[in-house]
C-alpha cells in the first residue's frame, strides 16, 4: 500500500450497507467484503439468479426497506467482493478466500458488520433430518423458495418465531403448531417496554393474528421434550405445563433469539465484556461504535441484537466515527440523531428480552444422552463428567478436555449450550465460566488453498 486510505467493511447486510454508503458520500472508497453473492444481509438476503419472485412476497412488509438497501449497495461506487469468506484477521490484514484462492487484504480502517446467526439450545433428535434452526428454515424460503417439509411446527421462542411461522403459512405450508417457551405472563410484564416501539409491537401483533385466523395453534409456556423419528423428523412432544402433548409433523423449526458473529472481533484484538440483556459475551463498543482497538469499529447485530433498524443506524453512526477519526468533517447533528435513535430501539430492546426471556431451566433439563456439539458428537454427560473430573471451571478448559467446540463450527452453534451445560453444572451464573475464544479460521477452509500474497489486489 501507498498511503492509500483503504477502509474495508466486512458484511454487506444493513449495518455494512449504510457504512459503505456513507463513506462513499464522503469521497472514499471502501472495500465491501461478504459472503454472500448479493448485498443484503441475512434478513434482506437475495433469491438467486433466474428466480422471479417479486419483493412482497420475499419480504412482506420490509419489501421497501430491502429494495431501498439493494439498490443502494448496487449504486455505490465501492469496491465490493461477494461470495468471499473473512477467515482470519491479523497484523493488520483480513486473511479472505475466494474461489478457492487465498487473499490478503491489509486495512487502514476496519467496520466488522458480521451479523448474527441462531441461538441454538439442542434437544433430543435434533440431529435427524428435518430439523432446522429458524434461521435456516428461513434461509430455505427466502433463497431457494422451498420449505423444510409439509407440515411444520415451530419451537423456541424470540421475535423470529412467528415471523418465520408466518412466512410458512403465506407460502402455502401448514404450520403445525408455534409453541413459544416464554409465558403469556411475560408477554403481559412486558408491555411497559414494548410501547417505545408502538410500530414493532404493531408489527408483531399483525403476524399472531395472521397465524390464528390461519388456524394455527399458539401455545405459550411451552417446553420442548424431544424429536420423534428414525430416519427423519415425524413428530414433536412438548410439554404445556401440565401433562406431555405430541404433534405429527415431518419438520420441526426452532430456535431461542440469536446470537452475534463475534468471532473476527476477538481475532482483530476487541476487548470482550458479558452483556445480560444478549446474555452473552460481546465486543466492547461506545455509542459511536468504535471498539477498543484504534481503528476498528463495530456495528450491527454482531455487536449486539438490535434488529434490522438499529443496524443501518449504527453502521452510519460508525461510518461517521471512522471518518471524524480521520479529520473529515462530518455532521455532528445527524450522529447525536442516530445515537438518540440507537438509545431508544435499545430501551424497546430491553422489553422485548423481557417479553422473551431465555428458558433458564434448559441446563438442568438436558439429559445426559443430549448431544451438544454434533461435529464432535459430545453429550452433555460428557460436559458435565468432564468438568467434574478435572474441576474445570471455565470454557475454554472443558474444550481442550473434550473437544467440544473443536469441530468444523468452532463453537458457532454449540458454544452457547456448551457454556449454559457448564454453568448450570458448577451451580454459578453463566458470565462465570466464560465464553469459547474466537480462533482461525471461524468457518472451514480447505487445506489445500494456495499461499496468499501479501497484498490483494
Amino acid at each position: 500500500m501507498s498511503g492509500e486510505i483503504r477502509p474495508v467493511i466486512v458484511g454487506a447486510g444493513p449495518a455494512g450497507i449504510r457504512a459503505a454508503q456513507a463513506l462513499a458520500a464522503a469521497g472514499l472508497r471502501p472495500v465491501v467484503v461478504d459472503e454472500a453473492a448479493k448485498g443484503g444481509g441475512q434478513i434482506y438476503r437475495r433469491q438467486p439468479d433466474g428466480f422471479t419472485r417479486d419483493a412482497k412476497t420475499l419480504y412482506g412488509t420490509e419489501a421497501a426497506k430491502a429494495e431501498a438497501l439493494h439498490r443502494t449497495i448496487d449504486g455505490l461506487a465501492i469496491d465490493h467482493r461477494p461470495q468471499t469468506l473473512v477467515w482470519n484477521i491479523e497484523a493488520g490484514a483480513l486473511d479472505l478466500l475466494r474461489d478457492g484462492q487465498a487473499e490478503r487484504l491489509p486495512y487502514s480502517r476496519l467496520i466488522l458488520a458480521t451479523g448474527a446467526t441462531d441461538r441454538i439450545l439442542p434437544i433430543p433428535g435434533w440431529t435427524l433430518p428435518g430439523a432446522y434452526s429458524l434461521g435456516a428454515a428461513q434461509v430455505a424460503l427466502k433463497y431457494q423458495g422451498c420449505g423444510i417439509g409439509r407440515r411444520v411446527a415451530f419451537i423456541g421462542t424470540g421475535p423470529l418465531l412467528p415471523l418465520v411461522a408466518s412466512q410458512y403459512l403465506k407460502a402455502g405450508a401448514e404450520v403445525a403448531a408455534v409453541l413459544d417457551t416464554a409465558r403469556q405472563a411475560d408477554k403481559l410484564a412486558a408491555l411497559p417496554g414494548l410501547l417505545r416501539g408502538p410500530a414493532t409491537m404493531a408489527k408483531g401483533l399483525r403476524l399472531l393474528a395472521a397465524l390464528r385466523a390461519g388456524g394455527v395453534k399458539l401455545r405459550h409456556g411451552a417446553r420442548p421434550l424431544r424429536i420423534l423419528g428414525t430416519e427423519r423428523v415425524e413428530g414433536l412432544v412438548w410439554h404445556d405445563g401440565e401433562r406431555e402433548q405430541r404433534i405429527d409433523c415431518d419438520a420441526v423449526a426452532f430456535g431461542y433469539g440469536l446470537r452475534s458473529e463475534t468471532q473476527l472481533a476477538d481475532l482483530a484484538g476487541c476487548r470482550f465484556r458479558f452483556d445480560p440483556l444478549n446474555r452473552a459475551w460481546l465486543p466492547e463498543r461506545d455509542a459511536a461504535g468504535r471498539s477498543s482497538v484504534a481503528g476498528v469499529y463495530l456495528a450491527g447485530d454482531g455487536a449486539g441484537i438490535a434488529g434490522a433498524d438499529a443496524a443501518e443506524l449504527a453502521g452510519e453512526r460508525a461510518a461517521l466515527a471512522l471518518l471524524e477519526d480521520l479529520g473529515r468533517p462530518v455532521d455532528r447533528a445527524r450522529a447525536a440523531h442516530l445515537e438518540g435513535k440507537l438509545a431508544a430501539i435499545g430501551r424497546f430492546r430491553q422489553g422485548l428480552e423481557r417479553a422473551f426471556p431465555f428458558p433458564a431451566g434448559w441446563a438442568a433439563q438436558a439429559p445426559d444422552s443430549l448431544v451438544i456439539c454434533r461435529c464432535e458428537e459430545v453429550s452433555a454427560g460428557t460436559l458435565r463428567a468432564t468438568a467434574t473430573r478435572w474441576g474445570t471451571p471455565e470454557l475454554n478448559r472443558l474444550k481442550a478436555l473434550c473437544r467440544v467446540g473443536m469441530g468444523r463450527c468452532q463453537g458457532r452453534m454449540c458454544g452457547t449450550a456448551a457454556a449454559e451445560i457448564l454453568a448450570a453444572h458448577r451451580g454459578v451464573p453463566i458470565e462465570a465460566v466464560g465464553r469459547l475464544r474466537g480462533q482461525a479460521p471461524v468457518k472451514p477452509i480447505p487445506i489445500a488453498i494456495e499461499a496468499a500474497p501479501e497484498e490483494a489486489a
